[in-house]
């Protein structure tokens, strides 16, 4: 049996990629490791900060498909450390955003336990498009004139 969805409806036709999203969102786990800022740097910038205490810039990895941006870091306990007690997390995380279109990753810098990745929302002009109507006929004779 097929899924219905708020999407499937005729008035959200070329949507279908806005329905994978919220299926990706949902899948996400709500963990609260590792904790982050989102902040707004200027009129067009924002900066995401994710607190990474005993991390080395090697231990992280950033990635971004499609609009989902992903932050993967894994660090290894040092064997040879005996402690009376650990407060300090060394496990490993994922941690995904999806991104707005027209949001793009500026760059990521990594400092004194802080990753900073910066973006940039690209501001697009609105563009004002006529659609030229046709009857069958005049269809039928600029299909030809294409097709020579």
């Amino acid at each position: 049996m097929d899924r219905l969805s708020f999407f499937s409806s005729p008035l959200f036709l070329g949507f279908d990629h806005f329905e994978r999203l919220v299926d990706t969102m949902s899948k996400a786990q709500d963990d609260s490791y590792p904790p982050y800022n989102i902040e707004q740097i200027g009129e067009y910038g924002f900066r995401i900060t994710l607190a990474l205490a005993g991390f080395r810039k090697d231990n992280i990895r950033i990635s971004q498909e499609n609009n989902q941006l992903t932050i993967r870091g894994k660090q290894d306990a040092d064997p040879k450390a005996t402690y009376l007690y650990r407060g300090i997390a060394t496990r490993q995380f994922i941690r995904t955003f999806v991104l707005a279109d027209g949001v793009e990753i500026k760059n990521a810098e990594f400092d004194n336990g802080l990753l900073h990745i910066n973006l940039l929302r690209i501001r697009n002009e609105s563009m004002i498009k006529n659609i030229k109507i046709t009857s069958p006929s005049e269809e039928m004779s600029s299909r030809d004139l294409q097709a020579t």
